[in-house]
């Protein structure tokens, strides 16, 4: 069993390092929340935009294209971080700082971007706006933050 090791800080919340992901992110990941991902430019320079996101016990999930500025990103640096804010009161939040782990192309990659489209638009993505192939962002937690 692997050691969990937790940091607190006074003030915005706790800072953890453990395995798998807190609950509280799980449960904003799952949710009807937005994200802003935040991948390292070539130049050093940091680079954030707003995502859908989902989760599982243990990884966060982001779906993007193959020709897109973050996928380049994290195939040159995997490092990633995922803030998810409470779609209610954005003063809530959690905030994942790991690193993208594997990227799942294919059919998983087209199916998850219908079911991401459907939690937040209730309609499948529409065929005509994929310029190229769908990807998978599978993030693996170093650090999570929670400020609910």
């Amino acid at each position: 069993m692997a050691k969990e090791k937790t940091t607190r800080r006074e003030g915005l919340g706790r800072v953890e390092s453990t395995t798998g992901l807190d609950p509280r992110v799980r449960e904003f990941a799952t949710g009807p929340n937005f994200a802003a991902v935040t991948t390292i430019l070539p130049s050093g320079h940091f680079q954030t935009q707003p995502i859908w996101v989902t989760a599982d016990d243990d990884y966060i999930y982001l779906n993007t294209e193959i020709d897109r500025r973050k996928f380049r990103n994290v195939e040159r640096d995997p490092r990633i971080t995922v803030m998810i804010w409470d779609r209610d009161n954005p003063y809530r939040y959690v905030e994942v700082r790991g690193r993208v782990v594997e990227t799942i192309r294919g059919e998983p990659a087209r199916q998850m971007i219908d079911e991401l489209s459907m939690k937040y638009n209730s309609r499948p993505y529409p065929p005509q706006a994929i310029r190229t192939e769908r990807v998978i962002l599978k993030i693996e937690p170093e650090q999570q933050r929670v400020a609910a």
